[in-house]
């Protein structure tokens, strides 16, 4: 039996999947890692993290295969997009990693609008919102200029993690187009945006197809490891989770529910225009593109709950009386903006909100409340789409979402559609782990892939009673950020 690796470099911690090429996790690991947050706003990581953590689940990994190691064929990755990582002339590290929940980039994100005006959309398809990685370097440029002029290179996270098994540097379309560097259309960087915010193009990274051949792992991993195989280049981690979803036609969707949550819907074109409402990233399929919808605290927003006001139980426990709780938890809503918002509302400074809260409340209707206002946030990226005119009928659950029944009957009576779940959902890391299964050879392409290993397990039809008393909490729902967008404005005076 011949196996291949998908790495997937996630926010909080990386997972690692053994994959034999029916699609059946053989082992997986995981190995957490740490936020840094020095001010109200910041988040970064030390990318020397993420390259032990993966050093030390590949180590594992091998211990406990049992196949000789050839037969480990490539191994690929996944990571969390739009992370700066710096590196100087001799490849070392100049500063934390500032990653894609970082918001310190509001006023470069407004140069940016000032100078490039519509050409940004026109170019990258997207607006310059403070997550994006060409704020970040104007940031680092105007704040830390010594570190900048050291810059020889600026690389994503999966990218460095790659870079560090491999010695080469590159990256790949769908993670260049979370950049605000990259033009979308003709797969090329854009000298105009370079020049225009005077970043020398040399800065931007070689870019190859996702499913590219990019080396191998060197001798001193081998050695350290015991893994010696070939390495295929990847994708950003919602490219991933779209490939290990399966979403590679024209009307599929994905709903990814992890730190973040994602509505992902493929495209097949690069001349669609949402005016910037949504994202439009190049697919890690060649040739095809995806739009997305992002809420920036969608697990976390669950996880934050969790850790704040039940930190000694477990999730399971957390959510076990869900059902119990009628839709609207008795009359209590929460917004998720914990770390600002992204769609549909591009605002930085907006904060979360608990609305309704009474005497009368338990714990479990928090937790119902939390879990209907992350899905409600990411219903209105599917409004966006359905109201461009694309058709959504069935929509695949992935990630944290799609581990509780209850959550995954919500988001069909929400979503007004049949909502899937997959026999193995593995996400970003299976997406990975495709692409090395094609690029290594096993399939002539990423459809014939997944046809050989996605399976759907179980389905959820929307009721209709519950979606005409969630289309009445919804229209409340949707109040909340115009009326709280002024108090977070002016609390963010009392922020550390």
């Amino acid at each position: 039996m011949k196996y291949c690796l998908g790495v997937d470099l996630g926010t909080s911690a990386v997972k690692i999947l053994l994959v034999d090429k029916e699609g059946n996790v053989v082992h997986e690991v995981s190995k957490s890692y740490p936020l840094i947050h020095e001010k109200s706003g910041y988040s970064e990581q030390n990318p020397e993290e993420w390259f032990q953590k993966t050093l030390a689940g590949l180590t594992e990994i091998m211990e406990v295969f049992e196949g000789e190691k050839e037969d480990i064929e490539g191994i690929s990755f996944s990571g969390q997009m739009h992370g700066l990582v710096l590196l100087n002339e001799e490849k070392q590290v100049l500063r934390n990693a500032i990653l894609w929940n970082d918001t310190r980039t509001t006023e470069q994100c407004q140069i940016i609008i000032d100078k490039a005006g519509d050409k940004l959309l026109e170019i990258t398809k997207n607006p310059a919102l403070e997550g994006f990685t060409l704020p970040k370097l104007l940031w680092v440029k105007q704040y830390e200029e010594e570190i900048f002029d050291q810059a020889a290179v600026f690389l994503l996270p999966k990218d460095y993690l790659r870079f560090r098994l491999t010695g080469n540097i590159h990256t790949e379309y769908s993670d260049a187009a979370g950049t605000l560097l990259l033009d979308i259309s003709k797969k090329e960087w854009s000298t105009e945006l370079c020049e225009l915010f005077g970043i020398d193009s040399s800065l931007c990274p070689p870019l190859v197809e996702s499913h590219a051949f990019v080396g191998t792992v060197t001798a001193e991993i081998t050695k350290k490891t015991g893994l010696s195989c070939k390495v295929f280049a990847g994708g950003a981690d919602n490219a991933c989770g779209a490939i290990g979803a399966g979403i590679l036609a024209d009307g599929k969707t994905l709903c990814s529910i992890g730190t973040s949550g994602v509505v992902l819907s493929y495209e097949e074109k690069a001349d669609k225009d949402f005016e910037g409402k949504v994202h439009y990233f190049n697919h890690g399929e060649e040739n095809a593109y995806y739009t997305m919808g992002v809420t920036l605290a969608a697990g976390h927003s669950l996880s934050w709950f969790k850790e704040t006001f039940a930190e000694n139980i477990g999730f399971d426990e957390l959510l076990e009386e869900l059902n119990n709780v009628p839709i609207g938890a008795n009359g209590l809503l929460f917004t998720p903006y914990l770390a600002g918002e992204r769609t549909p509302h591009p605002d930085a400074a907006i904060r979360a909100s608990f609305i309704g809260m009474d005497a009368a409340h338990k714990r479990r209707d928090f937790v119902r409340a939390v879990l209907e206002g992350i899905t409600f946030s990411l219903n209105e990226s599917i409004e966006i789409f359905r109201a461009s005119g694309k058709t959504i009928n069935t929509i695949i659950s992935i990630g944290g979402g799609a581990k509780n029944e209850n959550w995954l009957q919500m988001q069909a009576d929400i979503f007004k559609a049949r909502v899937q779940k997959l026999s193995s959902e593995q996400g970003p890391g299976m997406g990975a782990a495709m692409l090395a299964a094609v690029g290594a050879g096993w399939y002539i392409s990423l459809q014939e892939c997944a046809e050989k290993m996605l399976q759907p397990a179980k389905e959820f039809e929307p009721i209709q009673e519950n979606v005409t008393r969630y289309e009445d909490l919804y229209r409340i729902y949707q109040k909340v950020y115009s009326q709280t967008k002024t108090l977070s404005e002016e609390l963010t005076q009392f922020r550390k």
